[in-house]
């Protein structure tokens, strides 16, 4: 059974209306990314589609990759319920060198189909750690049940995370990148290389 992480003390409950809000401005970002492009979603632009004021929105997102970075947060948590109860290898069930191969399989796809909020999501006044990834947790119960050995310390796990994550959202914001479907397939391959020579 893999480890759930627990919350420190009792969560703060959103206030009704504060939960409507956030809900009704995500589903119109949305609505705005499919029908605009992520380039023209603005904070105020968002504010007059909702029908909100301008305080609300910059109270929920405080900045323009904020909104972005609540609409991969959406899509991650999807994401996550398909590792945690989706069926093998992806989720539990397989061997856990096999759960590896497949964890990065589906996170190269997932990252190239949400590559375009990945970018609007980057803030280039925050830093981005690495030990944010939501990727590595998973990936630090997998390795320490393939190889307990080299996964104690917890650096393999974040280079591992690094060689997964980092490179496809670098490459794929480079203007000269080629189309995205073109390079996920190379990628996927490596991965698995990757792991099956970490977890024999």
């Amino acid at each position: 059974m893999e480890p759930v992480a627990l919350p420190w003390g009792r969560p703060r409950e959103e206030r009704a209306d504060a939960a409507r809000n956030r809900a009704h401005l995500i589903e119109v970002a949305r609505q705005m990314v499919a029908e605009l492009g992520a380039d023209k979603v603005t904070m105020d632009g968002l504010a007059e589609r909702a029908g909100l004021g301008k305080g609300t929105v910059f109270r929920r997102f405080r900045t323009r990759a904020g909104i972005f970075h609540a609409l991969l947060d959406e899509e991650e948590k999807r994401f996550q319920q398909r590792l945690l109860s989706g069926p093998p290898p992806l989720g539990p069930g397989a061997p856990a060198a096999e759960r590896l191969v497949a964890f990065g399989r589906a996170r190269l796809e997932f990252l190239v189909e949400h590559t375009v909020l990945a970018r609007a999501s980057l803030d280039p006044a925050e830093p981005v750690p690495a030990g944010d990834s939501p990727s590595l947790f998973h990936v630090q119960v997998l390795l320490s049940e393939a190889r307990p050995d080299l996964a104690a310390s917890g650096t393999l796990a974040l280079q591992l995370v690094a060689a997964l994550e980092g490179p496809i959202l670098l490459y794929l914001r480079a203007s000269d990148a080629p189309e995205p479907g073109s390079v996920v397939h190379d990628l996927i391959a490596s991965w698995q290389v990757l792991v099956e020579s970490i977890c024999p």
